[in-house]
């Protein structure tokens, strides 16, 4: 019997030991004892991280949605499968049952078929967090088309970059979005990239902010009426367990996109399997990850992992800031939200604002509490742990990648006893190895190197979309046998790990490695500072120094700002010694940032070496006007 909830400390180091001891055996009894097959499989695993080529449940075949929602019918129709919260709070709530779930992606599938999609097809999903998102995504999958979602806050040129690397037949997309405040036109960006999409054929359009739009003849076509007039009834196609299920673009810190490719078992096994225990899932509990469905965060847990468990997931259309800086806690509160995963970023966003509107919620129905997107600085994670879950709701820190699929390292809530910015155990699994720059293993712990991964994962992605090499050279190529996820790892005397940011990150001064990650944790720690981001410049007699970005809070005060610098100097001197002093501090009014949260670094890197010529694609940014800002002021 595999143990598929795990509830103790001890029960964890018991299956984490027999996952490791025989890998094959333990994820063969979570497949067969929790999934359903149209055909099991011939083998459970074969792989080569030389080629690098990854199988796993070879020979099975499934319907993934046939998972997330046709099994759950008998049991589970009536019960909310999706809590669509939308973006106006005077807007009603949409509660989605398993069985209107059904329903509407059968709808939608046969749309798909009757404009002539079929499996192997990509297909470019381009929308809104509304229902249709999630909808979409599961009738791609019902019939075995390949999904490609593109958040819906990418410019023009990323989309048409993305529609064309992969050849999409089809874009699925809506007039347009609300943001807070705002609406955006989401037909006239995706009408400006397919000027340069031959491959279209046909653009599906929902209706949501009712504007007025232009149509193409023969390629645009309203969702709505082609929904009203297909068949509720579907059958589901039977997919190998290798085949691909979805594209996910993530962006590469040189050159293009890569589209890195999922398939279908193992990610359906991994996310469902990582979700009831990250979030210690049980069957009435209301769980929202506030991410957008456009990252691998909303794919795995907002979209597959919670529905392969038949629970009831929030999928939330607004922003935190909308129409208030309450509006999550008040999402928690009518809603009585039980697990509740969001990014550092929204965390310090909403502790610049106090605990005055914290109080008038109650969120006394939180029980975990999660933190995704990049390690959570200890500033933010006491704030959250005091306020939010008032010190009664564990935090599982997560760490993992688009490319992993799942949670690779996390505590486990009510198991594993929590450390502030560490991510702490691997999960089930998971065997992680820190490596040193001459490519051997660091065994011992107190230790600080680059995280590879030695061993195979169900969810990891097995290629990326057209060009095997380069997901070899990424991945495969720094260390032999080992998959290399790019960043930085300590691990302390128990063996939690510490995420200490990309190894691109990892700046050395004076022979000396130094993560930006915890010379960022110290600079917080001024209390007149918002945020900061720290990069190398070259420097004649260290190699390279360090030069700060820094958010002051109050802006307005007229504040001594060489003392400000001589005090951030100093507690970073105390924290981590005058090795990692700053050499340039940089006040600045915001920082460069993707529509996840990431602080561009490279872009900021390039402004402290002066090296502005070529700063690449900067319209994909959450606010690309900061950096000519941040140039025009440099040091």
């Amino acid at each position: 019997m595999s143990n598929y909830h795990i509830k103790h400390l001890e029960e964890y180091y018991q299956v984490y030991r027999k996952s490791v001891r025989e890998p094959e055996n333990f994820w063969e009894e979570v497949a067969e004892e929790h999934f359903m097959w149209q055909k099991k499989w011939d083998n459970v695993l074969s792989w080569d991280f030389n080629k690098p080529e990854v199988k796993w449940f070879e020979g099975a075949e499934l319907n993934i949605t046939e998972n997330c929602i046709d099994r759950h019918l008998a049991t589970r129709g009536e019960k909310t499968a999706i809590l669509f919260e939308p973006n106006d709070p005077k807007e009603p709530a949409e509660h989605i049952t398993y069985k209107q779930l059904h329903e509407r992606v059968n709808k939608f599938a046969n749309v798909l078929k009757s404009q002539g999609i079929t499996k192997g097809d990509r297909v470019c999903i381009y929308l809104p967090m509304i229902p249709e998102l999630a909808i979409s995504i599961l009738a791609c999958a019902r019939i075995g088309a390949i999904h490609s979602v593109v958040f819906a806050g990418f410019s023009a040129t990323a989309l048409s970059t993305r529609i064309n690397d992969s050849d999409c037949k089809m874009v699925i997309t809506s007039d347009g979005s609300y943001r807070g405040a705002k609406t955006i036109d989401l037909k006239g960006i995706v009408d400006e990239a397919l000027e340069s999409c031959p491959g279209i054929d046909t653009v599906l359009v929902a209706k949501r902010i009712h504007s007025d739009i232009q149509m193409k003849a023969g390629r645009d076509k309203w969702l709505q009426p082609l929904l009203d007039e297909a068949s509720s009834a579907c059958d589901i196609e039977v997919m190998k367990a290798e085949d691909p299920l979805f594209i996910l673009y993530t962006s590469g810190s040189t050159g293009k996109p890569k589209g890195m490719v999922h398939t279908t078992a193992g990610y359906m096994v991994y996310t469902a399997y990582t979700f009831k225990n990250v979030f210690q899932y049980r069957e009435n509990d209301v769980y929202w990850c506030t991410a957008d469905i456009g990252w691998i965060t909303g794919h795995s847990y907002i979209v597959y992992g919670p529905l392969a468990n038949g629970a009831t997931s929030v999928m939330f259309e607004g922003v935190p800031s909308y129409p208030d800086f309450g509006r999550f806690w008040e999402i928690i509160e009518k809603h009585k939200v039980n697990q509740f995963y969001t990014a550092p970023t929204a965390i310090r966003a909403l502790a610049k604002q106090g605990t005055e509107v914290i109080e008038k919620h109650d969120l006394s129905s939180i029980k975990v509490l999660g933190s995704v997107g990049e390690p959570i600085n200890e500033e933010a994670w006491h704030w959250y742990n005091d306020n939010i879950g008032k010190k009664q709701s564990p935090i599982v820190d997560t760490w993992w990648q688009t490319e992993t699929g799942g949670i690779m390292i996390t505590p486990i809530p009510f198991v594993t006893p929590t450390k502030p910015t560490y991510a702490t155990l691997p999960f089930i699994g998971i065997q992680p190895a820190l490596m040193d720059e001459e490519g051997n293993e660091l065994k011992a712990n107190q230790v600080d190197g680059r995280l590879c991964i030695k061993f195979p994962w169900p969810a990891m992605a097995r290629t990326i979309w057209g060009n095997h090499q380069r997901y070899k050279d990424t991945y495969f190529s720094a260390y032999e046998n080992k998959y290399f996820t790019g960043d930085g790892a300590l691990r302390d005397e128990v063996g939690y790990y510490r995420i200490t940011g990309r190894v691109d990150d990892v700046i050395i001064v004076s022979g000396h490695n130094l993560g930006t990650a915890p010379i960022e944790d110290a600079v917080n720690e001024h209390p007149a500072v918002a945020e900061s981001a720290i990069v190398g410049f070259p420097h004649d007699v260290k190699g390279n120094a360090l030069y700060g970005y820094v958010i002051l809070k109050d802006v307005g005060e007229s504040r001594d700002q060489d003392n400000v610098r001589k005090e951030i100097n100093q507690i970073i001197t105390e924290h981590i010694g005058p090795i990692a002093k700053l050499d340039k501090i940089q006040f600045t009014s915001g920082l460069p940032k993707t529509r996840s949260g990431k602080i561009m670094r490279r872009i900021l890197r390039k402004i402290a070496c002066k090296e502005t010529d070529n700063l690449g694609d900067t319209s994909t940014l959450l606010n690309p006007e900061v950096v000519k800002d941040i140039m025009d002021n440099v040091l």
